[in-house]
């Protein structure tokens, strides 16, 4: 989801920063304004923290960071929180991105249906080019990332082309706000 700032325009416009411009929605997962996007860049730097820990970031009280994440998490703007996990600590040592291009070109588009019983399977995105779509997988070894991509080719009736990560600088990064 692409976030806009609408600030700058409605600035130019004579419309004050903290509102947005008259018949726009402030929650609507597209019109966000710059508090918003602190409370946002806050929460994606650390979702622990508390309202009043938000509210000294952004300069707001504590009650009115919890109203508007509270509408960012109805909006759908906030999706979920979660703990970030060492993959190795889990014994996960093989990082993988497997690009999957149907055997069949007319067989239905329901990849990701077929993939998600596969709990290596960590992301499922759809891209435009050779593949369809590119998997991000962990498997413990080399052996059961063979397996894995047996099992897909199995299952899903894909082709596969796969490369393996050799280290991972960073991965996870926020959104920019």
């Amino acid at each position: 989801m692409t976030l806009h700032r609408w600030s700058r325009r409605a600035q130019s416009a004579g419309h004050t920063p903290t509102r947005p411009p008259s018949g726009c929605r402030p929650y609507d997962g597209v019109v966000l304004d710059e508090r918003d996007l602190d409370i946002i860049a806050a929460l994606q730097e650390d979702a622990r923290a508390t309202y009043a820990d938000v509210a000294a970031r952004v300069s707001m009280s504590a009650s009115a960071v919890h109203e508007r994440v509270r509408k960012l998490e109805q909006g759908g703007v906030i999706r979920s929180y979660r703990a970030v996990v060492d993959p190795e600590a889990l014994g996960l040592f093989v990082t993988a991105l497997i690009a999957a291009t149907p055997l069949d070109p007319q067989q239905p588009d329901d990849l990701p249906d077929r993939v998600a019983e596969f709990p290596e399977v960590e992301d499922c995105l759809s891209v435009a080019g050779e593949a369809s779509y590119i998997l991000k997988v962990r498997t413990k070894t080399t052996g059961d990332l063979e397996d894995l991509i047996r099992r897909l080719r199995e299952k899903a009736g894909v082709a596969t082309r796969t490369t393996i990560a050799l280290s991972i600088p960073f991965e996870g990064r926020p959104l920019a706000t």
